[in-house]
């Protein structure tokens, strides 16, 4: 019995300890805030790669469209600030069929906030190319050519961190 008395007041002791740091964290993180300390995060480029599979004899064609018509877009939206830089790569030799890619558009935008936020490229668009009926019709063709198509955000990893 007196163990189970002995315990629960360990326990008691340990959960009151607890309670009391993480009240003494929450108030300096509250202090912190309030005082100017908290230093904002620094505002990080958010880097995504595009891959682009065109289907057999058309990575051309959709080169040529991508160039037309997708790429003056993202000049703009470099222009806006939005993006930082957009550079494409193709693969110098070919790889198996499931893991062909033609090509690679990286765009490294201004931060991860920028990158999701929805922008309505529309008003762009419709500025670029007055002609949207063949813009559009380019644009069903570009994707029409692909056999598949992927996005994927990247990170850098620091090879000397532990």
């Amino acid at each position: 019995m007196q163990k189970r008395v002995a315990r629960f007041w360990g326990w008691l002791t340990m959960a009151a300890v607890g309670l009391a740091a993480l009240l003494w964290a929450t108030a300096i993180g509250v202090r912190a805030q309030q005082g100017g300390m908290a230093a904002a995060p620094k505002e990080q480029p958010y880097v995504v790669e595009y891959y682009y599979k065109a289907k057999w004899g058309h990575a051309e064609e959709f080169l040529a469209l991508f160039k037309k018509n997708h790429y003056p877009v993202l000049k703009k939206e470099i222009e806006l600030g939005r993006m930082l830089k957009v550079s494409m790569t193709a693969p110098r030799y070919h790889a198996t069929e499931d893991g062909r890619w033609d090509y690679r558009v990286t765009i490294v935008f201004k931060n991860a906030a920028i990158a999701n936020d929805n922008f309505d490229s529309a008003p762009l668009i419709k500025q670029l190319y007055p002609d949207q009926e063949t813009y559009k019709k380019e644009e069903q063709r570009r994707f029409e050519v692909l056999e598949a198509h992927w996005d994927l955000p990247i990170k850098d990893v620091d090879l000397d961190a532990r």
